[in-house]
């Protein structure tokens, strides 16, 4: 006689087992996601885990009717993020930390992360930075200095530089000797110190790795990159400084060899063309994003595809980086829909 109970109830464990497996695939495929936000030439770099936490690396600029806020506000509904877990701010120079009271006020932040106190003293800075530390003051904040983590799941995620200092011992796969350091040191600029503290990370998600060094200037590059290099190669880089010259050195971009770069300039703000000429000629590179045609170097621009805001077009197209935990990775033009993979 067929024991219809006992058949019924392998195929329940058999229907239980596929739904698991798949559950854990499912999982497994989750992908970390960037979206990389227009504010004209300001910073603001939204990361989004497997896990469901988030980071908002600066808010871009304030006023503008609450342009920038309103554009990181979008990035954060498609991303399916209500409340920031961690809102880290590089540095005190307007385009970055401005705008957080108006961002904030939109999708709130657990905890709020900076490289300290303000190293220039102007009543601008001052006033912005009281500003911040108001909004700070109502959740936590916490001090960064090289060597710290964020700490976030299934993500690490690394300072290397804050505060004027950088770290001391080479990460995993870091630490050769350097040749594209020059023999001199490059001096620091007369003005922009609060660029010289910028809060660098490197991000790395299984295989997968990128560096983002704010708006840390050469100087700063030197310290951190010369005479060895401890950060080794990574597969995605964010340009410095919104494409300036005064960082971006050959000593920082091609010794990290970034199979793709992309730059968080304006039409007309920065995008200089030493910066794209020294992007260009990084070894073993495979596409170099911008978020605007730079107007400062109209002849070396990429080709449009890589170009997320044209020339009269319609600004505040964003570009969606999703990262899988075997290195493999997509870049995404919000402008055109494209994606592009990367191995």
């Amino acid at each position: 006689m067929i024991d219809y109970h006992a058949i019924m109830k392998r195929n329940l464990i058999f229907l239980l087992l596929v739904v698991l497996i798949s559950s854990s695939a499912m999982a497994a495929a989750k992908t970390l996601d960037m979206y990389i936000i227009d504010t004209e030439g300001g910073k603001a770099l939204l990361i989004t885990t497997p896990s469901g936490q988030s980071i908002l690396v600066d808010a871009g600029f304030p006023g503008f009717n609450d342009r920038d806020a309103i554009r990181i506000e979008e990035a954060a509904k498609a991303a399916g993020v209500k409340k920031f877990d961690f809102l880290i701010v590089t540095h005190y120079d307007l385009d970055h930390v401005n705008n957080v009271p108006a961002t904030v006020s939109r999708i709130p932040a657990a905890v709020f992360m900076d490289h300290g106190e303000a190293i220039a003293k102007d009543p601008m800075t001052t006033k912005a930075v009281a500003a911040y530390l108001e909004i700070a003051a109502k959740a936590r904040r916490v001090v960064l200095k090289p060597g710290d983590k964020i700490p976030i799941k299934g993500l690490d995620a690394l300072v290397v530089t804050a505060g004027g200092n950088a770290i001391k011992s080479p990460v995993k796969g870091g630490g050769a000797p350097n040749a594209s350091c020059s023999s001199t040191p490059p001096k620091p600029p007369e003005k922009d110190a609060e660029n010289a503290q910028s809060v660098g990370l490197l991000y790395t998600f299984g295989k997968f790795r990128m560096l983002d060094l704010a708006d840390l200037t050469l100087d700063k590059e030197f310290e951190l990159m010369c005479p060895n290099n401890p950060i080794g190669k990574v597969d995605l880089f964010m340009v410095s400084h919104h494409g300036h010259n005064i960082s971006n050195s050959p000593a920082l971009i091609h010794a990290l060899q970034p199979k793709v770069t992309i730059m968080n300039n304006g039409a007309r703000k920065m995008g200089l063309p030493a910066v794209l000429k020294t992007i260009q000629s990084s070894p073993g590179l495979k596409a170099a994003y911008q978020l605007h045609f730079s107007e400062n170097a109209p002849n070396d621009n990429p080709p449009d595809e890589f170009i997320a805001n044209l020339r009269n077009s319609p600004d505040g197209k964003w570009i969606k980086v999703s990262a899988e935990r075997n290195g493999k990775f997509s870049v995404t033009n919000a402008r055109t829909g494209v994606t592009r993979n990367y191995e």
